[in-house]
């Protein structure tokens, strides 16, 4: 399985072999739901949290005696029933909503996303390249060659760190740029063109080896 290669100018400059392991694959939509699920759930932080019965002040005296009165029994003020009591079924924070992920799973699913976006030509892959120095315009100028104008969000995939690329592009609102080892399944499914780099694709291909 080949694809072109381009240069930082986006003119084509050859082909690059890309492994069938992870362009590849068939599409296994429910794979994909059930670790995009997963992730999400993992990176959820519950806010809202209210009180019961246990957590609200006061309440511990019976508010009259249980029989004699005519009226109804109660145990505590501050049961759910009462104004200011506690709340039934309400938000809590400290429920956990962590699910566990199998690894080898979660590589399938981001393996079949790529093969997908592969497809439907949505994956480019270009030589390494450097910025001399931070500059928006600059990179800006570059994602307009490269993607030519043609996309509506941009994820540019390194394999190497590069702190002027990194800070170059981090104000433009459609680019995000992430190193390969950080590269996940929520990321490729986000956005609609991917530009992988050489040495990007090289790891990529590596790590599908190691778990082979």
């Amino acid at each position: 399985m080949q694809t072109k290669i381009y240069n930082q100018a986006g003119e084509e400059t050859g082909t690059v072999v890309l492994p069938e392991s992870v362009f590849g694959l068939a599409q296994n939509s429910d794979l994909v739901h059930q670790i995009r699920v997963s992730m999400l759930a993992n990176a959820r932080r519950p806010v809202a949290h209210t009180k019961d019965r246990s957590d609200v002040r006061g309440g511990g005296k019976k508010p009259w005696r249980q029989k004699g009165t005519g009226r109804a029994r109660h145990g505590s003020r501050r049961s759910p029933i009462w104004k200011g009591g506690g709340v039934s079924h309400g938000p809590r924070k400290d429920k956990i909503y962590t699910q566990k992920i199998n690894s080898g799973m979660a590589k399938k699913a981001l393996h079949t996303v790529l093969s997908s976006k592969f497809k439907t030509g949505q994956i480019k892959v270009i030589k390494d390249f450097s910025l001399e120095k931070v500059s928006t315009k600059k990179f800006a100028d570059w994602v307009a060659q490269v993607a030519e104008n043609n996309f509506t969000s941009l994820l540019v995939v390194l394999g190497r760190s590069e702190k002027n690329i990194f800070q170059s592009g981090r104000n433009l609102s459609k680019v995000k740029i992430e190193n390969v080892s950080q590269l996940n399944i929520l990321d490729v499914l986000k956005f609609k063109k991917i530009v992988f780099t050489e040495s990007a694709l090289a790891g990529l291909a590596g790590r599908a080896k190691l778990n082979k």
